[in-house]
């Protein structure tokens, strides 16, 4: 597999666990990031960056923000955000990889959507449990941690697979010098630190 196809299954099953948490979020981590000229991400998700879609984005995250925090409130929403999350992995994790071979990005769209389920499944089954503490913080503090989770995960998927990628290349005797589809994808805020390209 080229280091670009592993970067851009990174990003593809990266957006799919993401969107399970929040769907919302994810489109506005990673079209932010585009528009901030932080990453490139592939061709089919540029439009992510686009001011109409990161101001709908964060419309609907404010709206599902306010209500995540709320017992019983949040359980509501997880039902309903149960046809926007699994779609959303799908069709973002079917982006992320749609400049690879149409098999690819199919197979893609299939494992970020069944990882958007698990990771929504999971989510929604938890807030249920946590809605029957006595206390609010409970949900304000999970709600923060799955937002925070989204984030972070967005973050170091691409630079895992560049990770990777950088490590085959060097098992195998090459420079690296040909990953510079997968350097693109490295939050430059990390350049320097965390990766060195």
């Amino acid at each position: 597999m080229s280091p670009e196809a592993l970067a851009a299954l990174a990003v593809a099953l990266g957006a799919g666990w993401a969107s399970g948490l929040n769907a919302y979020a994810a489109v506005l981590v990673l079209g932010g990031a585009e528009r901030l000229g932080l990453v490139s991400l592939p061709h089919s998700l540029q439009v992510l960056a686009s001011p109409w879609v990161l101001g709908v984005a964060a419309l609907l995250f404010a709206l599902n923000f306010l209500a995540d925090k709320i017992p019983y409130v949040d359980s509501i929403n997880d039902v309903l955000q149960t046809f926007v999350r699994v779609p959303a992995g799908a069709l973002l994790a079917y982006g992320a990889a749609g400049g690879l071979s149409p098999e690819v990005a199919v197979i893609a769209g299939l494992l970020g959507g069944t990882l958007a389920a698990g990771t929504h499944i999971a989510k929604t089954g938890s807030r249920a449990l946590i809605n029957t503490s006595p206390e609010p913080f409970s949900n304000v503090a999970a709600s923060l941690t799955e937002d925070d989770a989204v984030v972070g995960g967005l973050i170091l998927a691409p630079v895992a697979a560049a990770i990777a990628a950088r490590s085959k290349a060097f098992a195998d005797g090459n420079d690296g010098s040909q990953l510079a589809g997968v350097d693109a994808l490295i939050p430059t805020a990390f350049k320097g630190k965390v990766y060195q390209p």
